[in-house]
């Protein structure tokens, strides 16, 4: 199976062109930061660090969010009660909605955190997630399914594909094999290819290694892979291979026309 791409991602500081600011010497600054969809709680942190130095730096603003404090935050932050008897261990990943938000000079790490959360559970409010449940997953599959797939797609045709290659997959008890999920177990981003020793790791977000979901979402999905994973499309793929020099990929119920694929595209570590 190919393994997640790194979704190309700008880092984004947005100021509030507001009258009051201009008028207003008292009035506070509102500063915006953006969280990109698939972002995980790590990669967020970071991001509330970037955007404190430039708040500093072009704006001779100091805000009270930093990275340290967001980080802290979300370390006691709790998932949202419809989702506690699903969890296998404490974590907020997932439910951090990727969003812009506003900001001010004053507002605390905390706070921001719980906007996040309130934002994803009026967000998951119009999943439907019916057809999941008759497929025997729980809300925290989903949401778990949804975090690969933010990760592992950049065409949004291929969501519900890739969502369907893992439902099938889970069902004929085979592992996931998603590289993705071994990256975020064992911190490695994107761009630095994985060892041999990685892949073998033991880390339960091997899913080369082992068999059914990882134990938590690996980063904070958007509404669209969100409705993927709750809705699967009607295929019996159970394999896909990135195409070369493209951002596409290939289906396939076969396992002899992906390890042909594979050899034929150089993937000499697939099959």
């Amino acid at each position: 199976m190919a393994r997640g791409h790194a979704v190309a991602l700008i880092a984004a500081f947005i100021l509030a062109g507001s009258a009051l600011e201009a008028s207003a010497g008292t009035a506070p600054v509102t500063l915006r930061i953006v969280f990109p969809e698939g972002f995980s709680a790590r990669q967020m942190a970071d991001r509330v660090s970037e955007v404190r130095k430039i708040a500093i730096r072009k704006r001779h603003v100091t805000p009270r969010l930093t990275g340290v404090a967001y980080k802290a935050a979300t370390a006691r932050a709790l998932a949202p009660r419809e989702f506690r008897p699903y969890l296998k261990r404490r974590s907020i990943e997932g439910f951090l909605f990727p969003s812009l938000y506003e900001f001010t000079k004053a507002t605390r790490a905390v706070e921001l955190v719980e906007r996040q959360i309130a934002v994803f559970e009026e967000q998951w409010l119009g999943i439907d997630l019916s057809r999941a449940r008759a497929r025997g997953r729980n809300p925290y599959d989903v949401l778990i399914i949804a975090s690969m797939i933010e990760r592992e797609t950049v065409v949004p045709s291929e969501r519900r594909l890739v969502s369907a290659v893992i439902y099938n997959r889970l069902e004929r008890n085979m592992t996931l094999g998603i590289d993705a999920t071994l990256r975020y177990g064992l911190g490695i981003p994107g761009t630095r290819p994985l060892t041999r020793a990685q892949l073998r790791s033991n880390t339960p977000y091997n899913t080369r290694r082992f068999k059914g979901l990882p134990p938590t979402p690996i980063g904070n999905p958007g509404v669209p892979s969100m409705r993927a994973a709750a809705r699967p499309a009607p295929r019996n793929y159970l394999y896909y291979l990135r195409r070369p020099n493209t951002v596409r990929h290939f289906f396939t119920a076969s396992e002899e026309e992906f390890c042909r694929k594979a050899r034929e595209w150089g993937y000499t570590e697939t099959c």
